[in-house]
């Protein structure tokens, strides 16, 4: 039997309840065992680390994840969920060597690698219980039970089977390279991981001189906003086909040279310096200069300490003149070695460690960490005369993602994959995906692609799992291993780990007479490892090797935008190196989530409610809905807003809830009262005459279909905003407009056909919300589903509305003329209801006329057909029609775009102002159709201009009309004051201050009551009023309305009294009447904030209990 829905809720306490309920019908896993015959859909989920609590980016992914797994399910699919952990790498480390203090390699060999390795396998999983509590609460459905994990020694192994494909295409070489290197973490980093978190920073700027030794008198003038780098100086560079010149600074009296489309870097006036000679830069090839430092005079005989040629410098910034550094810029390094001033076989000039810190080598700043180092370094260049000017510069600087610790680059052998010569085959397996929205593939991600640099995925450090070559001591023998299997054979021991403590002491005999291979120290890059899961969290190739190659590729993913330059990328690279196709068909991006003030969350400034206490607070369907309705489900920023959370519960869910409540209580009168048990049968249902039945119908199957194919498309956010404005029309119109049909004042026939109507509508928008709002649809389901009848059920298992497939449309339902048609009725109550709210005209008032305006004939047609509909919701008492606008003084006027215009027209924009502005209103009627009209030459379109209808009073002389429009019709509104109809606004509000009354007592519909009133006012006005209207409420309230004084015998439920227009009002309510009361659709929404319960109470907006 169907439950009776109570007037206080609290969603997060119901919601709680349905976690016990799917948990006791193991809900999740009778899903998978129900569909495991079914077609599959594969969806692979992008492993985050636990060893940081789960934040609102987590949650974002997390739950488009789970409305699209959920939405592949009930359309039919086997959908696998299974949650992945990334375990290894530079997250765990840090957190290592933050606890431990360590703070270089030298600290990790005193403790030893075995322990090292320990405590990073002890707080791996620091907060799974959290991340599991946090995932289950919001109401994902995902595996834990059966997880992947990339320690598993199953999920290296296949690590390791990918890695050798890729070697064994001749797509892995050393090389030594500068890349981004993290002196926090001791490691070098991948290209696109150093792109992951750049910020604008200030660093020094500094102009140096080098005297030329042919003439020391002469200095050329190079900038750098790097000064630790000065000490590495080996050469400077300029650009051979520019133009330099050579000054005197008149102030300073030096001779200097420079590119002369750079004298303004240093100086503001012409008169500052004096041109003494021109010439290309090839000029000063090959001259000496004397060194800044001494610390590597040795290399003068390699050439060092010359200038040196390359197109690369640019004229945008410095001086033209680049001081070079081989061993810490990419350019420096190229150019060097092209003119051998380094070489592969000689050592590096790179004397700053793993640390950042500088070597013995440099005497003067040894021990000292680089960026500290500037200010000596500046400081003594100056003391040497060399420095002409130091100041500080701002601009965006990369940091380490994991320590948020300035990154430097520094050259140091590494293993690469070849990525550049795949360029291509990258772009066109991209443009094989589906991309939403698709400006990511083409431009964010499109654009990084064609830049795509080889990979560096080895790195110095413990915790990952080990590359596995064996070397020669020369690195001339070198051996890939790809499994387990192989290495038990070439080695002859038996392994059960893969961790570094685990094979580092293995060693392969040599083939070539080199003695024994060791095991290279790194391990991979942590990238490399998620990038593998499509085939190592099912242990491929060794296992499920025709379940995965028949499933790959993913049908599904989705993951932040800055997974651009992550994820999606090594998934791509690896895809397309192994098999020569995309990792995945279809890709959901979404944006970054900030805090309220547009700034990065941060634990440190608490910017942030904690993503625990929104749940608590307002559940986890508005914390979904608020996060799915917004520009971040189409890869823009979201400013996240606790209000934002509370106005989606408040404005949407709590109005639905209502919505069911009252189709509920109904029902329950229905049975109680006239004893017509409520059973839903599609198949018979009788087709409704009543127009807005068919209207409210007809729109769910037009919603059905958008829904179909939008999500299809994975486009949630076109559907999830027709879902909300679904649920407005639902509440706030349908039901508004049908309180009475509900409660069977128009009969009991008419009453169930609108009832099979309302319980029609609300089970399908449950089952299209269940992917969305997972908790409430299922709230609701519990309750509707008793009332459908057994002979019309189809599905096996209807226990859990997520066992349901979606409705199919119907398409004998869609009446498009229909829709139209209440469309503009709407139209005409909305523009009616501004005129009220403008004239602060309570709509508890009636007024005399409306007169709608419209060019169409059809349009006035279909609003004549819902007259009724329109004088009950606007509380009029007379409608009129009319093409005829110029008897009502209205007028077309063009309101120009002056933004955009502005952009288009530049200096034409004030003549088209002033014609647009002249256009008669038979130029505007023409352009309302056409949609194009020339002015001044320039052709315009809607997008330029914007219609208004204006309304003339004095031409009209209809100085009582009040007048708004919209682009199609303008309406009139008689706001002219009328005593018998402020005399029935008055009546409405002593119903309104009853119906408070009743709400106050928490009564039912069915509660019998008697209402006493004791009224005082001038001249009995307010008597007069009541007595007056006593049919009229009593047709509203539904019980005995009778005046003072209250007999002694009833049972006085509340008393109150109330200040009506300066009248004062007693009401009392007593307990009993032969009559039914109103099905009250009001109700309380609870909830916790602050540690305290708050009533937060709301209703159907416009819907009184009666």
């Amino acid at each position: 039997m169907v439950q009776q829905v109570p007037e206080n809720i609290n969603f997060p306490a119901e919601e709680e309840k349905i976690l016990e309920f799917w948990t006791k019908f193991n809900c999740f896993q009778e899903c998978l065992k129900q569909s495991k015959h079914k077609p599959k859909f594969t969806f692979y989920d992008g492993p985050p680390f636990a060893t940081g609590l789960p934040h609102y980016g987590h949650i974002l992914a997390g739950t488009i994840k789970d409305i699209v797994t959920r939405y592949a399910h009930q359309s039919g699919f086997h959908v696998d969920r299974r949650f992945g952990w990334d375990c290894h790498g530079l997250p765990v480390e840090y957190e290592i060597d933050k606890t431990l203090g360590i703070r270089g390699p030298e600290d990790v060999a005193k403790m030893g690698i075995t322990e090292y390795n320990s405590q990073c396998r002890a707080i791996v999983m620091r907060y799974s219980t959290e991340w599991k509590s946090t995932v289950t609460r919001l109401g994902r459905w995902i595996d834990f039970d059966n997880d992947y994990k990339t320690l598993y020694p199953e999920f290296m192994e296949s690590v390791w089977w990918v890695f050798k494909q890729l070697y064994d295409k001749g797509l892995v070489y050393r090389g030594v390279k500068v890349m981004p290197f993290s002196t926090a973490c001791n490691t070098p980093l991948s290209n696109f991981e150093s792109h992951q978190n750049y910020k604008d920073v200030q660093d020094p700027s500094v102009f140096v001189t080098f005297p030329l030794e042919e003439d020391e008198t002469v200095s050329l003038v190079a900038w750098t906003t790097t000064p630790w780098t000065l000490p590495s100086n080996l050469a400077v560079c300029v650009n051979p086909e520019m133009q330099y010149v050579k000054i005197k600074d008149v102030a300073r009296g030096k001779l200097l040279i420079l590119m002369e489309a750079r004298l303004s870097a240093l100086y503001k006036l012409e008169s500052d310096y004096e041109i003494l000679e021109r010439f290309p830069g090839a000029y000063l090839k090959g001259k000496k200069y004397r060194p800044l430092f001494d610390y590597f005079v040795k290399c003068k005989e390699n050439g060092a300490f010359t200038v040196l040629v390359d197109n690369y410098v640019k004229e945008e910034e410095g001086t033209g003149v680049v001081h070079q550094a081989p061993y810490f810029g990419a350019d420096d390094y190229r150019v060097c070695m092209d003119f051998n001033i380094i070489r592969k076989d000689s050592l590096p000039v790179c004397p700053v460690d793993a640390s950042g810190c500088f070597t013995a080598e440099v005497t003067h700043f040894a021990g000292q960490y680089v960026k500290d180092a500037d200010k000596s370094i500046i400081r003594t260049l100056k003391e040497q005369g060399r420095l002409l000017v130091a100041s500080t510069f701002t601009h965006s600087y990369p940091f380490c993602w994991r320590s948020d610790t300035p990154l430097i680059y520094k050259a140091v052998p590494s293993w690469f994959v070849r990525v550049e010569n795949m360029v291509d085959q990258l772009l066109r397996n991209n443009d094989l995906c589906y991309w939403v929205p698709e400006f990511v593939r083409e431009k964010r991600f499109g654009n990084w692609l064609k830049d795509a640099r080889d990979w560096a995925i080895s790195r110095n450090r413990y915790w990952g799992t080990p590359i596995p070559l064996w070397v020669s001591d020369d690195f001339e023998e070198v051996v890939c291993i790809g499994s387990v299997a192989e290495l038990e054979e070439l080695s002859g021991a038996k392994i059960t780990d893969l961790h570094r403590e685990s094979i580092d002491h293995l060693t392969i005999p040599s083939r070539c007479g080199k003695g024994s291979l060791h095991r290279i120290s790194e391990v991979f890059d942590c990238w490399f490892e998620s990038g593998s899961m499509p085939y190592a969290q099912v242990h491929y190739p060794f296992e499920n090797k025709r379940e995965f190659e028949d499933a790959f590729p993913a049908d599904f993913i989705a993951e932040g935008i800055d997974q651009t330059r992550g994820w999606f990328y090594t998934l791509l690279v690896l895809a397309t190196a192994l098999f020569g196709q995309p990792p995945f068909k279809n890709v959901i991006v979404n944006g970054l989530i900030l805090a309220s003030d547009g700034q990065k969350m941060s634990k440190r400034k608490k910017n942030y409610p904690d993503p625990v206490s929104i749940l608590q607070k307002y559940g986890a369907d508005a914390l979904r809905l608020y996060l799915i309705n917004s520009p971040v489900v189409r890869a823009e920023n979201l400013r996240f807003k606790e209000e934002g959370v509370r106005d989606v519960l408040k404005d949407v869910l709590l109005p639905w809830y209502n919505a069911y409540r009252f189709f509920i209580q109904n029902v329950v009168r229905l049975q109680k009262e006239e004893e017509i048990e409520f059973l839903y049968n599609e198949s018979t249902v009788r087709k409704s005459p009543n127009i807005t039945d068919q209207w409210i119908l007809s729109f769910m199957q037009s919603l059905i279909g958008f829904f179909e194919t939008e999500m299809a498309a994975y486009r949630l956010y076109t559907v999830v905003p027709r879902l909300v404005k679904f649920v407005d029309i639902l509440t706030n119109w349908y039901v508004r407009m049908n309180r009475r049909r509900l409660k069977g004042e128009n009969g009991m026939e008419d009453c169930v056909m609108a009832l099979e109507t309302l319980f029609s509508v609300l089970l399908s928008l449950c089952r299209l919300m269940a992917p969305y709002t997972p908790f409430l649809t299922e709230l609701m389901y519990q309750n509707l589903k008793v009332l459908i009848d057994p002979v019309s059920v189809q599905d096996k298992d209807t226990l859990s509305i997520h066992y349901l497939m979606l409705p199919r449309v119907r398409e004998e339902l869609i009446d498009k003329k229909t829709e139209s048609a209440i469309s503009r009725m709407q139209s005409v109550i909305e523009l009616g209801r501004v005129i009220r709210d403008r004239k602060t005209i309570p709509i508890k008032y009636p007024l005399k006329e409306i007169v709608v305006i419209h060019q169409d004939p059809e349009a006035l047609k279909d609003i004549k057909s819902l007259e009724k509909y329109v004088i009950e919701e606007l509380n009029v008492r007379k409608v009129t029609l009319s093409t005829d606008k110029n008897k009502y003084g209205i007028r077309l006027r063009a309101e120009p775009d002056h933004m955009v215009l502005g952009k288009r027209l530049k200096g034409a924009f004030k003549a088209v102002m002033t014609s647009i502005k002249q256009l008669s209103s038979e130029e505007l009627e023409q352009f309302q159709k056409t949609g194009t009209i020339v002015v001044e030459g320039h052709e315009l379109h809607d997008e330029d201009i914007r219609l208004m209808y204006t309304f003339d009073q004095a031409t009209g002389g209809t100085a009582q009309f009040e007048a708004h429009s919209d682009a199609q019709a303008l309406v009139l509104l008689d706001v002219t004051p009328d005593q018998s109809m402020v005399d029935e606004g008055m009546a409405r509000e002593v119903i309104n201050r009853i119906q408070k009354l009743r709400k106050k007592c928490h009564l039912v519909p069915t509660d019998e009551i008697t209402v006493y009133y004791n009224a005082k006012s001038e001249g009995r006005y307010l008597n007069n009023i009541i007595e007056s209207h006593t049919e009229f409420i009593f047709a509203t309230i539904k019980a005995p309305l009778k005046p003072y004084p209250v007999p002694p015998s009833d049972k006085i439920l509340i008393q109150e009294k109330t200040q009506l227009k300066g009248s004062e009002l007693e009401i009392t309510l007593t307990r009993g009447s032969s009559l039914p009361g109103p099905a009250c659709a009001y109700v309380n929404l609870n909830i916790c904030a602050n540690g305290s319960e708050q009533v937060l109470e709301d209703f159907l907006q416009g819907h009184t209990c009666g």
